[in-house]
């Protein structure tokens, strides 16, 4: 804000008031309030990261898988990326279980050691939160002559 102001002599002399910006809230303001994550949009982001690596054929048990599969096939159904994940998530941390169909031939120690690098960088990367274990239960191997649990639907020609 400038005031003109005029001088006895005549002359004008600027003068600069300024005012002091005062700060509402205090802080910075990505530091108001806080962020909640729920376990399943983690459990999101641990499935689709699983799922990724090659080698894993599928996730969750058997009869997950099954259950699954008749859910899927319901109109208006998606397929659960949820399926074979299980997230525990604090205020700064979590811990998953991740239950996977490995393919027949692959190094089980390989595809593990790869699931969790892959888990634990997209999940921390996405959240910004620090996982702390990734625990992984082989349920199953999918070998080279078994009939899939989840059909393709029939395509039209």
């Amino acid at each position: 804000m400038t005031e003109m102001t005029t001088t006895p002599d005549g002359d004008n002399e600027a003068q600069v008031t300024t005012r002091k910006a005062t700060r509402r809230g205090g802080g910075d303001p990505a530091t108001r309030g806080r962020t909640t994550i729920a376990d399943g949009v983690v459990e999101k982001i641990a499935g689709m990261a699983a799922r990724d690596v090659v080698g894993v054929h599928a996730m969750g048990s058997g009869l997950a898988r099954t259950f699954g599969a008749v859910r899927d096939r319901v109109p208006g159904g998606a397929k659960s990326v949820t399926r074979g994940v299980k997230a525990e998530v604090g205020e700064v941390q979590t811990a998953l279980d991740l239950e996977i169909v490995v393919d027949y031939g692959v190094s089980i120690g390989d595809v593990a050691r790869a699931v969790r690098e892959n888990v634990i960088a997209a999940v921390e990367r996405m959240t910004g939160l620090e996982v702390v274990e990734v625990n992984i239960a082989v349920s199953d191997v999918k070998l080279p002559d078994e009939e899939e649990e989840e059909p393709e639907p029939p395509r039209i020609q």
